[in-house]
């Protein structure tokens, strides 16, 4: 439960997935939300079952200019942003061979661009107020890497990086900074939303392998997290990472200690050089 004041929360892609659902969960509580998405019309079944509680806005998060006129009309509108979710984003599906100019740059626009425009669009009345608290939404594609998501990856580690320089410049000024790093929901993002590149038939094996990996695992509702999404954006000192699900952990806990075995192992040749 709520225990402190009306928040207002600014939530980019607020339209499906993981935004729609966080969406819903703050409306319900008695919050207020500035709803983003590309098309604004997606955004209506939200106006109408919430009223003047949600304020629904056209964004593309690729245009920065638009994304600080949005923050300046939803802060305008209810007295200022509380919490913003970088919650836009989309799956480009590709081996790191395949994927064109165009798809990579668009994938880091989005991904990566979007959510750095709306975060320094934020953060001056964040700052003013003294208080405020970022979600970027990234993904175990932030933390570990597979497979034919080469650029996708790219995206989520380089928000995850921005964010973590970030919550230690702002963690002074009382804002706060939480990476969310969901396993596999079943959000669109690698559905009707998602990009793939063509494909080269010497990567086939590949795909065949990563399908087979992925066969009869099953995605989880989304609508599951709405909980631990209020139950950080509450915490009197969340946490600047947090996963979605049990399938995340693990992973970690593998890639992480391959890491240090790596780097152990070969840690006389690196010290050799001075």
């Amino acid at each position: 439960m709520n225990t402190g004041h009306t928040k207002t929360w600014f939530v980019t892609g607020a339209s499906r997935g993981f935004g729609d659902v966080w969406t819903r969960a703050a409306l319900r509580r008695g919050e207020r939300v500035v709803a983003t998405a590309r098309d604004v019309s997606a955004l209506k079944p939200l106006a109408d079952e919430f009223g003047d509680a949600v304020l629904p806005l056209a964004l593309d998060v690729t245009d920065r200019e638009a994304a600080f006129a949005a923050v300046a009309r939803g802060a305008a509108h209810f007295g200022g942003i509380d919490v913003a979710v970088n919650n836009a984003g989309y799956g480009l599906f590709g081996m790191v061979e395949e994927v064109t100019e165009a798809q990579a740059r668009a994938q880091l626009e989005t991904n990566l661009f979007g959510a750095l425009w709306v975060t320094q669009a934020v953060l001056p009345g964040m700052r003013e107020r003294g208080r405020g608290h970022i979600l970027q939404v990234s993904s175990i594609g932030g933390v570990a890497a597979f497979p034919t998501l080469g650029l996708y990856h790219a995206s989520k580690w380089g928000l995850e990086a921005f964010s973590e320089a970030l919550a230690q410049e702002v963690a002074s000024a009382g804002i706060r900074v939480t990476i969310i790093e969901p396993g596999p929901y079943g959000t669109d993002w690698s559905g009707s939303s998602a990009v793939h590149a063509e494909p080269e038939p010497a990567y086939e094996h590949v795909r065949e392998a990563r399908r087979a990996a992925a066969a009869g695992r099953v995605p989880i509702d989304p609508a599951v997290t709405a909980d631990a999404v209020l139950a950080v954006v509450d915490a009197e000192r969340p946490p600047l990472r947090l996963f979605l699900g049990g399938y995340c952990l693990p992973i970690a806990e593998r890639v992480y200690a391959e890491r240090l075995a790596t780097w152990r192992e070969w840690r006389s040749l690196s010290e050799s050089a001075g």
